[in-house]
């Protein structure tokens, strides 16, 4: 069984304002370098789902980190293994394989030690000068893909 996280992540209202907010800025163009528009087919419904996320991307690769835990986007992309990241003029079309804890363990280290780690730090159990097992054992609580392909095209 998986233990939960800190602090667990609801959907308010706030937060769709603020994801929609946000979605338009990263929709035009006008938002952090790391922050994409993560598209996936509902795996239910087919239905095209849409969400804010922003990337770990290091010397090691690119990587989709689940900061909340196991949300939809992530169910939704394992099923499938693909999704659509979206900046500005761009769409990339991603297939990504999900990591091991011990793969996963350095990428939640870098995702932890950013200045978006004042939001997501309740959703942590490790702070960010932990040692590398704390983040290991917290790859159960918040999934990690890496981008193992991708097309990029203008729009």
């Amino acid at each position: 069984m998986v233990d939960e996280p800190a602090k667990r992540f609801e959907m308010t209202r706030g937060r769709r304002v603020l994801n929609a907010a946000l979605s338009g800025f990263v929709k035009y163009g006008m938002c952090p370098p790391d922050t994409y528009l993560l598209t996936t087919r509902g795996r239910r419904t087919g239905f095209l789902r849409t969400v804010p996320i922003n990337l770990v991307d290091n010397d090691d690769g690119r990587f989709l980190v689940a900061p909340y835990g196991e949300v939809d986007w992530v169910h939704n992309i394992r099923r499938d293994g693909f999704a659509t990241l979206r900046q500005g003029g761009w769409i990339e079309l991603v297939s990504v394989r999900e990591l091991e804890a011990e793969e996963a363990g350095p990428v939640l280290r870098d995702y932890v030690d950013h200045p978006r780690a004042l939001v997501m730090a309740p959703y942590f159990d490790a702070p960010p000068d932990a040692p590398g097992e704390a983040f290991a054992a917290e790859a159960d609580r918040h999934p990690v893909f890496e981008i193992v392909r991708s097309t990029t095209v203008r729009i």
